[in-house]
């Protein structure tokens, strides 16, 4: 008990001496805890924890503060990608949500691909062209790009409709520069509906493609 008592001692410490508590989201104008802190107090923890199960309270000191570092340091990274994300892509009808330190790209086919087709619309090119731009700066992140229909023809004809999707955005970013190695596609068909097949809105809202940019911890 004592030595877990420690333990997190030395990573409320470390974790709260890392720089700004709060940011101004500058979208909503409200304050909000920066990801910033959020990633060094788990990182702390984390690293408190590990440091602890090897050795004593020096070892969890240590685990606790390149933990608290190496966490802050990309909720950093992520919170300024975020931002230039968000400019980018305002007004092109693809919305930009946060998961922890992952972004999360939700891409409505509506803009995407022609109905029952895997063939990005010409004028969505030029908002891939934008996200690539993004990924190419902060390239210490890796892309999964995920496709996703309706429930509408057979579930073996979705699901290749949505592998096909996935890939053409993948495409795209691959040609405007994104490393190939950086991009994994995948496509989970009809299987993950976000909202009812049963009406034409949510049958719309289903027909997607999401693209999750997420930190690779060892490039930090």
């Amino acid at each position: 008990m004592k030595k877990i008592h420690s333990m997190i001692v030395v990573a409320l410490v470390a974790a709260f001496t890392l720089p700004s508590c709060t940011t101004v989201n500058p979208y909503t104008g409200q304050q909000q805890t920066s990801k910033t802190i959020q990633g060094g107090a788990i990182g702390a923890l984390g690293g408190a924890a590990v440091g602890a199960m090897l050795g004593d309270r020096k070892d969890a000191l240590k685990g606790a503060v390149v933990g608290g570092l190496l966490g802050g340091g990309i909720g950093s990274y992520m919170d300024t990608q975020e931002a230039e994300v968000r400019r980018q892509l305002r007004g092109t009808g693809v919305s930009v949500s946060r998961s922890g330190n992952d972004l999360v790209l939700n891409m409505p086919s509506d803009i995407t691909f022609r109905t029952g087709s895997a063939g990005i619309q010409p004028r969505f090119v030029n908002t891939l062209s934008s996200v690539a731009l993004v990924l190419k700066k902060y390239n210490r992140t890796r892309i999964s790009i995920v496709g996703h229909t309706d429930s509408v023809g057979s579930s073996a004809s979705n699901q290749s409709l949505s592998i096909a999707r996935a890939r053409s955005v993948a495409g795209v970013l691959n040609s405007r520069g994104v490393a190939g190695s950086r991009i994994l596609t995948y496509g989970q068909g009809e299987s993950r509906p976000v909202a009812s097949n049963s009406t034409t809105n949510g049958r719309a809202q289903n027909r997607r493609v999401e693209l999750r940019i997420v930190p690779q911890q060892s490039q930090f």
